[in-house]
């Protein structure tokens, strides 16, 4: 079957993950209520390997719920091949839909050039998803959703932890006077968004403030807060935390202006080699991420460390696709 075929009767609804992936694909298929499909992971000598779907797909809507992000036991770039050979033999295959979900997806945050022939490695990832026949894209919480969506062709959906981020801290500070802010001016606007949706959700007024960070030749300066955070609880809202410098030095910047409790959020927790140290410092209170990433939990943290679970935002997102594919055109 032509990879270009779009067949207009509906498909039955099958998931599948990479083996990588197993962990939210079952919490997914759990709220769905669907079996997950059977799929075969073979390695070979020298590094190659073959990824095949065991049930039949022909005349199916697919959907794969799968993070890109490496890991000690397989590269971001093994999760990508694997990924795309995928998808290549389930269009072959005769699936009628392909749909991914990449709650965390690999290489969104170079986006643009900042230096002499730099590579727009992002729009790149999306040539290669669409040129095996990819019909959709769902994702968390991007590092910057213009550039991700103009990356692509096929079509995007892009969606958010907040509510259940609003939702989590609202019980918590019902009664605290608290700030939203963001580690850099570049992600005021993420920050403006949640600070709309938690002060709906509490019933009041919320601020919020920045810190000022400049980087030059790989060297990250700045770290004046701005904004009135003196005496009142902050909330740090990034879209991810890798090795955490970032967070630590907006935690401490708060905490030096007087912050009386500094939380940390953010959607991706990837958190590198040195990211348990960077974020040991004494100012940050308590960090909250999502499972979009599964990994070890941070050393000393088992107490502070909060993981939202957004498998039940892609069960309703699922639905949401398919029955509006089901429905056909108006």
């Amino acid at each position: 079957m032509d990879i270009t075929e779009r067949p207009s009767s509906s498909g039955k609804m099958m998931l599948f993950s990479l083996d990588s992936g197993k962990h939210l694909l079952q919490q997914v298929s759990s709220h769905l209520g669907v079996i997950p499909g059977s799929h075969e992971e073979r390695h070979f000598e020298g590094g190659e390997h073959k990824i095949r779907a065991l049930d039949t797909v022909r005349g199916q809507d697919v959907y794969l719920v799968q993070s890109l992000y490496g890991e000690p036991s397989e590269s971001v770039n093994d999760k990508l091949i694997k990924l795309l050979f995928f998808i290549g033999g389930l269009r072959d295959a005769g699936a009628m839909r392909v749909t991914l979900y990449a709650p965390y997806l690999c290489y969104m945050r170079k986006d643009r050039r900042t230096k002499f022939q730099d590579p727009l490695s992002s729009r790149y990832s999306a040539q290669l998803l669409e040129a095996v026949g990819l019909d959709r894209l769902v994702v968390f919480d991007v590092h910057n959703i213009a550039a991700f969506e103009n990356a692509f062709r096929c079509r995007t959906v892009h969606l958010s932890i907040q509510p259940l981020l609003a939702d989590y801290l609202a019980p918590l500070f019902a009664n605290s006077d608290i700030v939203v802010a963001s580690p850099d001016i570049g992600g005021a606007k993420r920050v403006e968004l949640f600070r709309e949706r938690l002060a709906q959700t509490l019933g009041r007024p919320v601020d919020s403030a920045f810190v000022e960070k400049y980087r030059r030749g790989g060297v990250v300066s700045g770290g004046r807060v701005v904004g009135d955070v003196a005496g009142r609880t902050v909330i740090i809202l990034d879209d991810l935390i890798a090795g955490g410098t970032t967070m630590r030095r907006a935690a401490e910047a708060m905490a030096y202006a007087g912050a009386s409790a500094v939380y940390g959020a953010a959607t991706h927790g990837l958190f590198t080699e040195n990211a348990a140290s960077n974020l040991s410092t004494a100012a940050l209170s308590r960090l909250i991420t999502s499972n979009s990433v599964s990994g070890p939990a941070l050393p000393g943290w088992r107490d502070r460390h909060q993981v939202l679970d957004i498998s039940p935002l892609i069960a309703e997102s699922i639905n949401a696709l398919s029955s509006e594919c089901n429905a056909g055109p108006a």
